[in-house]
């Protein structure tokens, strides 16, 4: 498959849906990236004003129109609430690569919704965009974030050495891959 535009899917699966995000997501996105305790991890800071979220989805858009990706807003099935978001990105077709990431509220964690969006949205990938390698990196302190990728059947390769400052403190990330051989759309096989 070459690049051009890719329409950002929507997802289902049996406990939430993967959307591409909206205007209307501006709030609700806001009070998920100014969350200093949701972002502990990250190698940016908290978002301290809410016109960080009209720029995050025009990136988003911008994302679909050059077909570098998809970033999925995820709601919540049984109350409709929006509870984070998912993405694959830095898609490469010539080396049929891409990367992972995701961010959900504290109220979401502990429930398996990370594992689940981003199986959705890997299936996808791997399908669509006929991929044969997906890339995450992880701090390394941030063990929950781990186990989700390990869930998916990501395998850690490697360790990148003071790669990131957080907070002021200098920290490194796991990085993690997964195969397309490797992967495993059903979690049961």
């Amino acid at each position: 498959m070459t690049r051009g535009s890719l329409p950002t899917p929507t997802l289902h699966t049996p406990r939430l849906t993967l959307r591409p995000f909206d205007e209307a997501d501006s709030d609700d996105l806001f009070a998920l990236q100014s969350n200093a305790h949701v972002l502990r991890y990250w190698d940016s800071p908290p978002w301290t004003e809410p016109t960080r979220a009209e720029r995050f989805l025009a990136v988003c858009r911008q994302m679909a129109e050059e077909g570098t990706g998809a970033r999925l807003a995820v709601d919540r099935v049984s109350d409709g609430a929006f509870i984070g978001w998912c993405t694959v990105g830095r898609w490469n077709p010539g080396f049929r690569s891409a990367s992972l990431g995701y961010c959900f509220t504290e109220a979401a964690w502990g429930h398996g919704y990370a594992t689940e969006a981003a199986r959705a949205l890997l299936g996808w990938a791997f399908d669509t965009l006929e991929l044969n390698r997906v890339q995450a990196e992880v701090d390394t302190r941030n063990a929950a974030s781990g186990r989700v990728l390990e869930k998916l059947g990501f395998v850690r390769e490697g360790t990148l050495r003071e790669d990131c400052v957080v907070n002021g403190d200098v920290s490194d990330s796991w990085v993690y891959g997964l195969l397309r051989r490797e992967w495993r759309p059903d979690p049961a096989r």
